[in-house]
């Protein structure tokens, strides 16, 4: 039988016993089968099935007798794998999410097993969606909330070390030389130098210049997502940082201040925060414009 013919029914999978046995014993039979049982592969992903010769008869030109209408014919089978495979290495390939915001700004993420992150400014967020379910691990630079939903595994990685917990609630700070990480509700576990720490609920974990500090907390979320900022015998320096990043202001101080600040200032009312800072260390502001400060000594 005409080899032309077998391979157009066998497409058309209309071979009859006689003509499947003359198909079969055809040079290139175990070559053509393999090129479509490759294709077929896709097909649970793509929902797509092998072309039929009637359309793939519109591509080719046959020419009877020759090995050039062969190469062709293969050719353009194998093309249907070249296809199938761009697409499912597209559909696979790792989906990243990635939140970033700016300065005074917050934004709240629900992962795709409904944990949610409520991701503090300047601060960024990055996770596979695509494998989420098989590991929920994400990326982390600067400071976010976390109320995970209980499930396996729950990585946080920092440029500091890795925060694991299954379901809880706690806040990661990672920015500048500072990681803190804060257990409002369950048991974390955070990884750094090859240490482990654990924190139960209430506890929190400080490290600042290789130096570390484990203490309790007292209230029931971090201050931030209250719109304050809150300081416990902090320099000076540090308070003046974090009120520009909340405020988008620059601030002129007396370089040689050298003073712990205890107390707190929200972050809604540039004038009430001034005076949270200034009065309690007896220090004057001036307000140069709506985005610059200057602090100076009350005693000068």
């Amino acid at each position: 039988m005409n080899e032309e013919f077998l391979i157009k029914k066998w497409l058309k999978d209309d071979l009859s016993l006689e003509e499947a046995k003359a198909f079969n014993a055809l040079e290139n039979a175990t070559f053509y089968k393999e090129i479509i049982d490759n294709a077929q592969r896709f097909s649970g992903y793509l929902n797509a099935k092998v072309v039929s010769f009637d359309t793939l008869d519109k591509k080719l030109v046959f020419k009877k007798s020759t090995s050039t209408n062969w190469i062709k014919i293969v050719s353009s089978l194998a093309a249907i794998l070249v296809v199938g495979f761009a697409l499912f290495t597209l559909i696979n390939k790792d989906q990243i999410s990635s939140f970033k915001t700016a300065l005074a700004q917050n934004e709240t993420i629900t992962l795709p097993d409904n944990s949610v992150v409520n991701l503090n400014e300047l601060s960024e967020l990055k996770y596979d969606s695509s494998n989420w379910d098989k590991n929920r691990s994400l990326q982390l630079k600067g400071e976010a909330f976390f109320d995970v939903e209980k499930g396996k595994r729950f990585d946080v990685n920092t440029d500091f070390g890795k925060v694991s917990v299954l379901g809880t609630e706690f806040n990661v700070l990672s920015r500048d030389s500072i990681f803190k990480v804060s257990c409002y509700e369950g048991l974390v576990q955070v990884i750094y130098n090859e240490e482990e720490v654990k924190l139960p609920a209430g506890t929190e974990f400080i490290l600042t210049s290789d130096k570390e500090k484990k203490s309790t907390i007292a209230n029931a979320e971090p201050y931030w997502l209250k719109n304050m900022s809150v300081f416990e015998n902090a320099p000076f320096k540090a308070v003046i940082e974090e009120l520009e990043r909340q405020y988008n202001i620059k601030v002129q101080y007396p370089s040689d201040l050298s003073i712990q600040f205890t107390g707190a200032f929200e972050h809604n009312n540039l004038e009430n925060a001034l005076k949270s800072i200034s009065k309690p260390l007896n220090l004057t502001y001036t307000m140069q414009s709506t985005n610059e400060v200057i602090i100076r000594d009350g005693q000068n």
